[in-house]
């Protein structure tokens, strides 16, 4: 009798090309994303080695980290920024590698094309040079990131060198109440189990709340699965997943969707597939979150108080301590109300039309608070033309807030796009790490509906307030 597996044991399984007792296996990649920031140093690698792609139809590149998104042009764009630009151009050009480009109507973040284009399918391997790869295991794929060394040696294989994981399994069960989103679950796992609980595992979430999700919530809760210590983070395909596919650019067709649906229909863990590790969150109490320190583990819902110093180890009171000196925040105080300078809806967490939607829905026919920056940066142009036909632009320009072209924006400061020392930002992203948006910036995570509702007042709001 076969022993049940999970989705993660099925893929890793199927993608294996050599194991050993004494090394790192082998395994095949179906799909490899590229961008500016991580891919300049590998194709120099292989050009100095006189090696080609191996693949080069499996390997897919954009523009998203350094390009501006005041406009479309590289006018606005610093030196570095135009170099990586030119620079990915050219390796394209001269590696037969499809690209994305500033001109493009595909182009957008890497982890919202993937999925828009039909690239990402169930049961692949997909691999990139950003940690942010696990977006990607929404549709039932084993993808992670990658470093620069790996991005040279998947051009060069098509393979990897790869340690197996061990398997956690993330139940949410309940139904969301009213206001609280897929933000907020994942928030809500990683306050839990802190940023090291899924080390060595890939996480497989699971559950009724999990199963009434769209995409777009399925992809923010395993774009997270990285900041809670994950290898990756996975969701077995069903009627949802199959029915966003169909239809897109790369997906299968005709005879081919049949036969793919089918395959598809296999992936999901087998009853009794026994997990390495498990827990289990009932979202039916939840509220929505938002984070108070550096890391996306200092969360709390949105009427709790940030906790006390004491009654922790000495390294966990100094790590707070710490966290609340960068914020400038005190202990055992309420951050709900506190006032904030900026904030940006956008990253490859929460950009896609319902986050954008869930935003306008809080911004109709208000105006920011006095003083208050608005940024909201869809996550491919595509998404912003659709934004634009529903008039999503339109109700966050009359409410006072900025629209722009498709990129990583605000999410890394690195395009521009940042925070001056000392502002407080609530923010879609999915890091609050110090400086991550500006040089001594103060970054709060949390939902769309509750960064918008935070703009509407000057400070952190309860959006279910003003929904």
């Amino acid at each position: 009798m076969t022993q049940p597996k999970t989705l993660y044991e099925k893929l890793w399984e199927s993608h294996l090309v050599a194991e050993s007792d004494d090394a790192p296996s082998i395994l095949y990649i179906d799909l490899h994303l590229i961008h500016e920031v991580t891919s300049p140093q590998a194709f120099s690698a292989l050009r100095e080695k006189g090696l080609k792609a191996r693949r080069p139809e499996r390997t897919i590149a954009t523009m998203d980290h350094s390009t501006p998104t005041i406009s479309l042009d590289y006018e606005s764009a610093d030196e570095m920024a135009v170099i990586q630009l030119n620079q990915i151009t050219q390796n394209c050009a001269d590696f037969g590698i499809t690209l994305y480009d500033a001109g493009s109507d595909g182009r957008g973040i890497v982890h919202v094309i993937g999925p828009e284009q039909g690239y990402t399918q169930p049961g692949m391997t997909i691999v990139c040079g950003d940690s942010h790869t696990s977006t990607h295991g929404a549709f039932g794929s084993l993808a992670f990131g990658i470093g620069t060394s790996e991005v040279e040696h998947v051009l060069a294989t098509q393979s990897l060198l790869q340690a197996k994981s061990e398997t956690y399994e993330v139940k949410f069960e309940g139904e969301l109440p009213f206001g609280v989103t897929a933000k907020d679950m994942i928030l809500a796992l990683i306050a839990k189990i802190g940023i090291g609980g899924g080390t060595g595992h890939v996480f497989e979430y699971t559950g009724e709340a999990v199963k009434a999700l769209n995409m777009d919530g399925r992809m923010t809760l395993c774009n997270m699965a990285i900041e809670g210590g994950a290898r990756a983070g996975m969701i077995a395909p069903d009627d949802v997943t199959f029915a966003y596919l169909k239809g897109r650019t790369h997906a299968p067709k005709g005879a081919g969707w049949d036969a793919a649906v089918a395959k598809w229909q296999k992936l999901p863990s087998d009853e009794g597939a026994v997990y390495d590790k498990a827990v289990t969150i009932d979202v039916s109490t939840l509220e929505p979150m938002v984070t108070y320190g550096t890391n996306p583990e200092m969360g709390i819902t949105i009427n709790q108080r940030i906790p006390s110093l004491g009654n922790k180890s000495e390294a966990a009171n100094s790590s707070l301590e710490k966290a609340l000196n960068y914020m400038d925040l005190s202990a055992d105080s309420p951050l709900k109300g506190h006032p904030v300078d900026v904030v940006f809806i956008g990253s490859c967490t929460n950009s896609r039309m319902s986050d954008l939607r869930a935003a306008a829905s809080i911004l109709k026919g208000r105006k920011v608070a006095e003083g208050m920056r608005l940024l909201v940066v869809p996550g491919s142009e595509s998404i912003r033309k659709e934004a634009e036909g529903e008039g999503i632009d339109k109700i966050v320009r009359d409410a006072g807030g900025e629209w722009r072209f498709a990129g990583c924006s605000m999410c890394l400061a690195m395009n521009g796009d940042e925070l001056e020392p000392g502002q407080y930002a609530v923010s879609t992203s999915n890091r609050n790490f110090e400086g991550r948006q500006g040089k001594g910036g103060r970054t709060i995570l949390a939902s769309p509906y509750t960064a918008a509702a935070s703009a509407i007042t000057g400070k952190v709001t309860d959006p279910r307030e003003l929904i």
